[in-house]
């Protein structure tokens, strides 16, 4: 990914996953980097979720990256989401 906006290094979350941006007529994939971190490294008051699609692969939008700030509760509800769905897939897989 060239002009990264993130830091990527070794503890990035996910360094490249399929991803897709949808707007309002389009629709296209890239390369994603997503990241789950705290908000400071000493006394974190939240955890955030960051995503960035390579710039270089879409032309609909501008080059950016996108922040959610969740607090304990809610990335723990995040949480027991991706649990629960990702056991519908892995039992679709069987």
């Amino acid at each position: 990914m060239v002009d990264r906006i993130m830091t990527v290094n070794a503890y990035t979350t996910f360094d490249l996953l399929e991803g897709r941006v949808e707007g309002h007529g389009f629709e296209e994939s890239a390369y994603t980097v997503l990241n789950v971190s705290t908000d400071t490294r000493e006394d974190p008051d939240a955890v955030e979720v960051q995503l960035e699609m390579d710039n270089t692969e879409i032309d609909a939008v501008e080059p950016h990256a996108d922040t959610v700030t969740l607090s304990s509760a809610e990335a723990r509800e995040m949480a027991a989401e991706l649990e629960k769905y990702a056991d519908k897939v892995e039992a679709s897989e069987e």
